[in-house]
């Protein structure tokens, strides 16, 4: 029998925390931070779509939550791991168990959230860690159910984050940041635009180096 999902249950003291461990963080690790690309607020809800490269993803898109978006923080977390790092619902975490059919009370969930403007969803429709190399984007399945009905309610994201250390001690951390407006809420279409786009993050970033 499946567990019960984990609801996200922000809490006035475990948030303004981890927003600030984020940044502070972030600025320890990272000699330079970057966001290229621009937001255009509609007060509409926001469905962050980010490639997934490292442990270090949810703290990006909740920098970038901060300095742009400025919403409501959720994210979709293996459930194992948050139960384990059980703190992370307090910040905005909800719960997933792939291969059993909670999945669906969990997209269900998402998609509830993302009826009210003031929130974001953070998803990494890959599913799992992939090399940042790796430009191959596929995403899974239940992204679909997710997308449903959302073509005019949701301003949907692509973020993509790239790292690289040129000439310094210290990585860079570049995130690129693009609204998907091409209008087909369907699931190979937004796939091929996030691929198309990853493709131009990844151009972009190799002329960085010539002005370092």
């Amino acid at each position: 029998m499946d567990a019960v999902m984990i609801k996200a249950k922000h809490n006035g003291l475990v948030c303004p925390f981890f927003k600030w461990y984020a940044g502070f963080i972030i600025k320890r690790h990272y000699g330079t931070v970057r966001i290229v690309g621009e937001f255009t607020d509609r007060e509409l809800p926001v469905l962050l779509l980010s490639n997934h490269i490292s442990w270090w993803d949810g703290f990006w898109a909740m920098y970038i939550n901060q300095k742009v978006l400025h919403r409501k923080f959720h994210f979709m977390m293996l459930e194992k791991q948050l139960r384990k790092y059980w703190f992370f619902r307090y910040t905005g975490g909800f719960s997933v168990r792939k291969q059993s059919k909670s999945v669906v009370e969990s997209l269900n969930y998402a998609a509830e959230l993302l009826t009210k403007n003031e929130n974001m969803v953070l998803l990494f429709p890959q599913g799992e860690i992939h090399s940042l190399h790796n430009q191959n984007i596929t995403f899974e399945r239940g992204v679909e159910r997710l997308l449903m009905n959302k073509e005019k309610g949701v301003q949907m994201l692509f973020l993509v984050n790239l790292v690289d250390y040129f000439s310094h001690r210290k990585p860079g951390i570049y995130l690129y940041l693009r609204e998907y407006t091409e209008g087909a809420f369907d699931l190979a279409a937004i796939e091929q635009s996030y691929r198309a786009f990853y493709a131009e993050a990844v151009g972009k970033q190799s002329t960085l180096n010539r002005n370092p």
